[in-house]
């Protein structure tokens, strides 16, 4: 096992109490002076731990290339996606062996279909891109209708920050037009017109709308629209049949569309309708008729249609009503066709429609999946007038997949499956849904996968468990060629779709936020107590794993249960939540309110204060750590990870490691290049492997 480092001396961070009161409670920050990035102080307390955790870890190396390598021989690295018809096109990326991003590329059409006889054309080049730059990642991406000029953005920090670029895909050079900041992009009909969005400097709220003409300078860019309500993220899109722009004003909770004839640039947007608090919905448009996905008389939507003319929502009639078993997720309208996405029992269930000459649906018929647990949804398909519709499928035993199903015959033909090299061989490995019982009787549902020939249920394997459970966000349950290295070692892996998730609906996420967030963290608890009683696991040696609000989740749960886990990894965890809700300055946090509740409101506070996991920091023994950030993160600062740890190193009373590692070049998801990415999770792995005692 990994004890602590043997040659680098544990950094001790300086402590300088700063005090916070409100309702009543006074709340002790002693490592607020993290905050200032600026300081040559904090970089170099960053520096000292990251030193201490590579020191810790130096014993791993040859674990770490070993992992590598072999995670590298399950990616085929030269590859290419499945080409996508759009308008006279096919588009498709592709990845090059030794090159860390991928090409995007087009060939033209051929009487509708794919020849792979056109020449390609190379639209964007990513690794030209990043050519001297330690980060590099692509926002938006946008094809005027006629083809002939690319609008996309890049950031080249990891913050989420993006510069718009204007590409004249005939000559393959850039324009001088630019633009800071930018968000979403959408071309107006004439080709010559972008709109897009922009984010408000301090907060990075999507807040401002713009109208750009080609040739113009951005300071000549239009105004168009101002979000004033600080909950609300502004969007701009179109509709599949191209004939109007959408702009969205959204909360977490509630929003609102306006429309613009594409045509019709230099018009003003119309409302559909009027935002209601909790109330939110989805338009589309075919044949004059807005198609609205709402849940204006239920959490579980329902989709209407109104007039393009006059749209508003007394003039809505219902066109599927909702189902009280199954939530309306999404839907995909086409010229001859519907495709609606419920889930069912948390199980994604697709079915397709084909309009009849009064426009109402007839023979409805469900897309078939054949395994326990499964992520399915639609693919590209960006042509309105189609008999093809595409979708994606993935287990945790099958690869990712591209079928195109056939409305007419209800056949789906498969295109592509993701190769797996190295001897991959799904038949060797199982997977599993089952259901546990959480603090209060509800039933949560969990995803397994194992290696066949190593799991028995005899509660002997090393069980790790992953878990998100906020925004309403369902966990996807899909096939990962890199945890076959933890799968073909014996670990079981579990998945815990808990509340506060979006598994089962909205009702899913109401019941584990706000006042009830207690309930995503008993769920997990239950979710590891549970497995380990049915045999899925050893309860001496389970690892557990999160991400931002699942990093929240590994915080909360190990603040409550430390006695459960051997080892956990913590990936940007959102972890400092009193004193991050408490700053309206802060990017997120305002619009954060309708997911955690507003702590300045003094029941919110209370129950956020119950909870926050840097707050409930106590004298003790915890498990073995590994936590992640990056210092350009701009969704959960360097510093609150950073602070935590600092915080828990006064407070542990055991020597199982407690490390800290800072991408000093990286936002919120990491390395941007996949193969340094590969190395990030086999740096992971092999902390896990050796603190659960598998052989690596």
């Amino acid at each position: 096992m990994i004890q602590s480092a043997p040659d680098t001396k544990v950094p001790i961070a300086r402590r300088e109490p700063t005090p916070t009161t409100l309702h009543g409670t006074t709340l002790q920050d002693d490592y607020r002076w993290m905050r200032d990035k600026s300081s040559p102080e904090v970089t170099a307390y960053l520096e000292a731990e990251n030193a201490y955790t590579l020191d810790a870890m130096a014993s791993t190396a040859e674990l770490q290339t070993r992992l590598y390598e072999e995670m590298l021989s399950h990616i085929k690295e030269t590859d290419e996606s499945v080409p996508y018809p759009d308008h006279g096109w096919f588009y498709s990326s592709r990845t090059v062996a030794g090159q860390q991003y991928p090409i995007h590329c087009r060939r033209r059409a051929v009487d509708g279909k794919f020849d792979d006889t056109q020449p390609e054309e190379v639209l964007l080049n990513v690794n030209l891109l990043a050519e001297g730059k330690p980060f590099m990642a692509l926002g938006g991406m946008s094809i005027s209708p006629d083809g002939y000029t690319l609008a996309y953005s890049t950031d080249e920090t990891g913050f989420r920050q993006y510069t718009l670029h204007i590409r004249d895909l005939k000559t393959g050079h850039d324009l001088p037009d630019t633009a800071e900041r930018v968000g979403s992009l959408a071309w107006a009909a004439d080709s010559k017109t972008l709109f897009y969005t922009t984010e408000d400097e301090t907060t990075k709220r999507q807040d401002r709308l713009f109208r750009h003409s080609l040739g113009n300078a951005a300071s000549d860019d239009t105004l168009i629209y101002v979000e004033e309500d600080e909950r609300f993220n502004l969007g701009i899109g179109r509709t599949r049949d191209r004939k109007f722009l959408l702009m969205e004003a959204g909360s977490h909770t509630t929003n609102e569309y306006r429309f613009l004839s594409a045509t019709e640039s230099e018009g003003e947007f119309q409302i559909i309708a009027p935002r209601i608090d909790d109330q939110e919905y989805y338009p589309e448009h075919r044949n004059g008729l807005f198609y609205i996905r709402t849940n204006d008389v239920g959490k579980n939507f329902r989709l209407v249609t109104a007039p393009a003319e006059s749209p508003s929502r007394e003039f809505w009639t219902e066109f599927l009503a909702l189902d009280s078993e199954a939530p309306l997720e999404d839907f995909d309208l086409f010229h001859s066709f519907l495709v609606t996405s419920h889930r069912k029992l948390g199980l994604p269930v697709i079915t397709v429609g084909m309009f009849a000459e009064d426009g109402q649906l007839a023979n409805m018929r469900p897309i078939e999946f054949p395994e326990p647990t499964y992520s399915a949804g639609s693919h590209a398909n960006r042509e309105f007038e189609t008999s093809a519709y595409r979708y994606s499928y993935t287990s945790l035993v099958s690869p990712a997949s591209v079928y195109e199903y056939d409305v007419a015959s209800g056949k789906s033909i498969l295109l592509k499956q993701q190769e797996v090299p190295g001897s991959f061989d799904s038949a060797r490995y199982a997977s599993e849904r089952v259901w546990i019982d959480a603090e209060d009787g509800v039933r949560v549902p969990v995803s397994l996968v194992y290696r066949r020939d190593s799991f028995q249920r005899d509660a002997k394997s090393p069980l790790y468990v992953y878990g998100y459970g906020s925004y309403g966000y369902p966990l996807p349950v899909g096939f990962s060629s890199t945890r076959l290295s933890l799968l073909d070692r014996g670990i079981v892996l579990a998945y815990a779709h808990i509340r506060g998730g979006g598994e089962l609906g909205d009702a899913w996420h109401d019941a584990g936020k706000m006042a009830v967030k207690r309930t995503t963290f008993t769920d997990f608890i239950a979710a590891v107590e549970q497995l380990t009683a049915k045999g899925y696991g050893d309860p001496a040696r389970v690892a557990i794993e999160g991400g931002s609000a699942g990093g929240l989740l590994m915080g909360a749960v190990v603040n409550l249960r430390a006695d459960l886990f051997r080892v956990v990894l913590s990936h940007v965890p959102f972890v400092d939540v009193m004193n991050t809700m408490l700053d309206a300055s802060l990017p997120l946090t305002v619009a954060e309110y309708e997911e955690w509740g507003n702590p300045n409101e003094e029941e919110a506070f209370h129950t956020m204060a119950s909870y926050s996991p840097y707050d409930n920091l106590k004298a003790g023994d915890y498990p073995a750590m590994l936590v992640k950030t990056s210092l350009n993160d701009s969704q959960v600062m360097y510093w609150e990870p950073a602070k935590y740890v600092a915080k828990l190193r006064t407070l542990k009373r055991n020597d199982t490691p407690l490390l800290l590692h800072i991408n000093m070049d990286a936002g919120h998801g990491g390395a941007s290049g996949r193969y340094d990415y590969l190395k990030e999770i086999a740096f992971d792995y092999a902390f896990l492997l050796r603190q659960l005692e598998v052989e690596g």
